[in-house]
């Protein structure tokens, strides 16, 4: 098993504190730090500050040394997909090789519509991602004059630099960033993995919903003749974990606030979630990542909504990369 943090930063974190999160897991051994990308502040307080994904990511390729650097995932209708592959292959460059891509289809029409961006209905956002998809292997695999007609972009003689890095493979052995798809187990997203994607990432399943997941992710692959096992499997789940059930009342009450819940809700919000997060002292920890790796889920993607808790952070690494 394979493990990474990632974090809301739309819960109004500045840079600097995005910076310490990522540091932090670096220090603690995890292979890779994700955000999320998103224009507006949740789950809580709608007035706190936001920033832009790609901006923030820039900044810790240069302000880490060796953590893998992603987002979960970057909406296709955020930006032109051209532009965007140049924007994501910068970053790479500029962190020596480190980046993961994740992209998906947008959902918060509400952030669309503050910053004036486009946002068409589910069907057509889903093939705006195809096209995207497309285009970002074509980018960074095809030869120059590759050329690209689809409903929504269009490409013609293609040359785009740098296709790779110029001294050769990248630490993960790729010679371009690894594509992510994101989803919740729809037929489109993982016909869409299997056919251009990595990695395919379960967002807010349990265990028995990843194992259902796994197995229709490998029959899409088989569909279009891949092998299954090229593809990795990885699960983003929210996460909340102490020492002692002492520690984790205050954790508990800490998350409650991040979400602007009262304690008048707390049973309901903790039902809702104990059967699919990675909740509770190390020993429920470790219990709940092994239902994980017995579904198929190769990766998690420890999904942190008290990012300024850097203990937390640092007791995920004791508990599962010590």
């Amino acid at each position: 098993m394979r493990f990474a943090i990632m974090t809301e930063p739309q819960q109004g974190l500045t840079y600097e504190e995005i910076l310490a999160v990522a540091r932090t897991a670096e220090a603690a051994g995890f292979e890779a730090f994700f955000r999320s990308d998103h224009y507006g502040a949740f789950p809580a307080d709608a007035d706190l500050p936001t920033t832009d994904c790609w901006a923030t990511l820039a900044g810790l390729a240069r302000d880490t040394k060796s953590i893998r650097l992603g987002t979960l995932v970057s909406p296709v209708t955020f930006r032109v997909p051209g532009s965007f592959a140049k924007v994501v292959m910068t970053v790479d460059e500029m962190s020596g090789g480190r980046v993961e891509v994740g992209v998906g289809a947008g959902w918060n029409d509400v952030e669309h519509a503050q910053l004036g961006i486009p946002f068409p209905e589910i069907t057509v956002r889903g093939d705006m991602l195809e096209e995207e998809l497309a285009m970002l292997n074509g980018f960074w695999e095809e030869p120059d004059g590759w050329s690209f007609s689809g409903q929504h972009w269009q490409v013609r003689e293609a040359k785009f630099r740098p296709r790779e890095r110029p001294e050769g493979a990248r630490p993960d052995g790729r010679l371009r960033p690894s594509i992510i798809v994101g989803g919740t187990g729809k037929g489109r997203s993982l016909r869409l993995a299997a056919r251009y994607a990595d990695e395919y990432n379960i967002s807010g399943m349990g265990p028995a919903n990843c194992a259902q997941i796994v197995e229709r992710l490998d029959a899409a692959c088989r569909a279009i003749g891949r092998d299954p096992s090229t593809l990795v499997c990885s699960a983003m789940v929210g996460t909340l974990v102490a020492e002692s059930d002492a520690a984790m009342t205050v954790r508990v009450q800490d998350q409650l606030r991040a979400f602007g819940m009262d304690t008048a809700g707390a049973e309901t919000w903790l039902n809702e979630r104990t059967a699919r997060w990675i909740f509770g002292t190390p020993d429920a920890a470790r219990a709940r990542m092994a239902e994980f790796e017995g579904a198929g889920v190769q990766r998690v993607m420890f999904q942190d909504f008290v990012p300024r808790d850097l203990e937390m952070v640092g007791l995920l690494g004791r508990i599962f990369l010590s």
